[in-house]
């Protein structure tokens, strides 16, 4: 084992069930952290529709998925800058300990009623998420050696914790929520309190962390590293300057933003850059043939991963809704939150993820193990079986009635396969096909795509008009054609796509 793990493991060495003591402060500050994000989450596009005389917004649907998507892509695409302010700034352990007090403090800022409150405590979650989310990853992998081989049950454990917070917020932070006796503000202080416990824990029990994580990488040079730092501090002031500015504008009504056209504006200013990107790299990376053909996968992974996303964060925007407005909920002894239905993704992660791992073990074994493309082509189609459920729910909503929970949990189940299927192995992927030189960027690249995901989905959601209940079968029927369509031309193309990857499956 090498230094760093071993200095990794904790003052004595001590270990939890065979782990680094400091696995178990990684599992429950991301607990804590995914409790509070899920739980906001499953609550937000609720608040912003909901009348003011309830408490809400008021926000029409097409404005409020809009900034939903915003919200949701925003979290992804500030993981790049909080991931090398962690690298060669301060670290991830004080990354992580901000991070969360930002969180935290947004969640809380959050609970103050007024439009000016609410945009200030999105954006503070959004900061705060880009510093904690990837660097806590990063502490856990500096807890093993890369050859250690407690390593991949590390990461199950701690991606169990990622799902006990997911199972646990909606059900907390919406029961508080849609409470007739609390209210929205009550939920979004719950997810502030989650990531309270979670920085108290992580500030108590980080000395199991030992040194790893704990300073930023240093390049050798003294000198130029402290001219360095000092640049990019003044970069990091100006950036936070301007964007405290754009902020201070739109609250003030200086300036007049339109989340409509801020989603629209960025899809397109991301797709131009990623493929501006992707040129550079063809034209100036001095790639070989097999880099080539690896990068080129990467990017027929990249348009699949942002179309999966596209469709499964229906959960938070568009299916909330229908399961708040549309779906029985009350059942004589007892009266179901729209918001709980939110809990099902993580709860069926818990349940089905160590099938699905059993599986490809199982298949590969009898060299039936499904290729990379090949799983991305059975997740797609899987999260169209999921939209075929709505189909049925929407045709029943057009007659005239209400549609049974059922269809939502059948729902989240298929896309919950879905995403057992393609998220894990497109990450795994990711790292494997990039050239060496190139890991760090084409993983930024895989968060850019699940941005774009998300910024779709908003744009998607917002198409539904509740004024047009006839409309939502055919919509519906169209994601379903699009995305299982998808599938079955990744599942088609899976050989040639494989033999493109160069040995790597």
């Amino acid at each position: 084992m090498t230094d760093s793990a071993t200095t990794a493991e904790g003052a004595g060495g001590r270990t939890m069930l065979g782990h680094p003591r400091g696995l178990a402060t990684l599992f429950f500050t991301e607990m804590w952290e995914r409790l509070s994000y899920y739980g906001m989450r499953a609550i937000l596009i609720l608040f912003m529709v909901d009348q003011m005389q309830s408490g809400g917004l008021a926000i029409d649907d097409v404005t409020a998925t809009a900034i939903y998507g915003i919200y949701t892509a925003g979290v992804y695409l500030t993981c790049l800058p909080g991931g090398w302010i962690a690298d060669r700034l301060i670290g991830a352990q004080r990354a992580v300990l901000a991070g969360g007090v930002v969180i935290m403090s947004g969640h809380f800022v959050l609970a103050i009623p007024g439009y000016n409150s609410f945009f200030i405590g999105l954006l503070l979650v959004i900061l705060g998420t880009g510093l904690l989310k990837p660097n806590v990853s990063t502490l856990v992998g500096s807890l093993y050696a890369p050859d250690d081989e407690r390593r991949d049950s590390g990461f199950t454990i701690f991606y169990m914790g990622i799902n006990v917070g997911g199972m646990l917020g909606p059900l907390v932070c919406g029961s508080l929520a849609q409470s007739p006796a609390f209210g929205w503000h009550w939920g979004f202080a719950a997810a502030g309190v989650g990531m309270f416990f979670g920085v108290i824990q992580f500030w108590l029990t980080r000395h199991h962390l030992g040194d790893a994580g704990l300073a930023p990488v240093t390049l050798g040079d003294a000198e130029g590293e402290r001219a360095f730092r000092r640049r990019a501090w003044i970069g990091v002031a100006i950036a936070m300057a301007v964007l405290a500015g754009f902020l201070i504008a739109g609250l003030s009504g200086a300036v007049e933003y339109d989340p409509v056209r801020i989603s629209a504006t960025t899809t397109w200013v991301i797709l131009g850059a990623v493929t501006a990107y992707f040129a550079y790299v063809f034209a100036f990376g001095r790639l070989d043939r097999v880099e080539r053909n690896r990068i080129i996968v990467i990017i027929v992974l990249f348009i699949g991963i942002s179309m999966f996303w596209s469709g499964f964060e229906q959960a938070g925007s568009s299916l909330n809704l229908f399961a708040e407005r549309f779906t029985q909920l009350e059942f004589g002894w007892m009266t179901l939150y729209a918001s709980w239905l939110q809990s099902l993704n993580s709860f069926f992660i818990i349940v089905f993820a160590p099938f699905f791992a059993w599986l490809w073990i199982w298949l590969g074994k009898r060299y039936l193990n499904p290729s990379t493309p090949a799983k991305f082509g059975l997740g797609l189609v899987l999260l169209g079986v999921g939209f075929f459920m709505m189909v049925i729910a929407s045709t029943i909503v057009a007659a005239g009635e209400q549609a049974l929970p059922t269809w939502l949990v059948l729902t989240y189940l298929f896309h919950t396969f879905g995403e057992l299927a393609i998220s894990p192995v497109g990450l795994s992927a990711t790292t494997k096909l990039s050239p060496k030189r190139y890991v760090g960027q084409m993983m930024g690249i895989w968060f850019v795509g699940a941005a774009l995901g998300n910024l779709i989905a908003g744009q998607i959601a917002g198409d539904f008009d509740p004024g047009n209940l006839r409309a939502f079968p055919g919509q519906y029927w169209q994601i379903v054609m699009t995305t299982a369509g998808a599938g079955i031309v990744f599942l088609v193309l899976s050989k040639p796509i494989r033999k493109l990857m160069g040995g790597i499956h």
